[in-house]
């Protein structure tokens, strides 16, 4: 039963992490989140100033992600009751960040490499032109 229950949490974080990056960082969602975070800045109370960055935090976001998957899929963690839902959703927060985290770490590694051939390109070019 506890081996089913961490199977699920370290499964279920993967379309939760899927989700809050997506939303928070992707191409697909730059004008909402822009606007989002427009509003988050010049917002003229606390509540909206803080509802709307929801949007454009990822760990933040993925909070909200877990509660809607949590609903969905009746997901509890240790426990059968109500307790069993609060240790899994921030278990489930906890695992999906770090999955955001490596993702962002990987993206941010390939980028480096792209930037660095990039360069060495242009050398070569410069150099075979001598």
């Amino acid at each position: 039963m506890i081996s089913n229950q961490i199977l699920w949490l370290f499964l279920l974080a993967i379309p939760i992490a899927c989700v809050a990056w997506t939303v928070t960082h992707e191409e697909v969602f730059r004008e909402p989140r822009e606007y989002c975070a427009k509003r988050c800045r010049n917002g003229k109370t606390l509540a909206e100033r803080k509802f709307f960055y929801l949007f454009t935090c990822e760990y933040c976001f993925s909070h909200y992600v877990t509660v809607a998957f949590l609903f969905l899929t009746n997901y509890k963690l240790l426990l059968n009751d109500w307790r069993g839902y609060i240790i899994a959703g921030f278990s489930l927060v906890w695992i999906a960040n770090i999955y955001m985290c490596l993702f962002g770490l990987i993206r941010q590694d390939i980028k480096k490499e792209k930037t660095e051939i990039e360069v060495m390109e242009k050398n070569t070019d410069k150099l075979n032109k001598v």
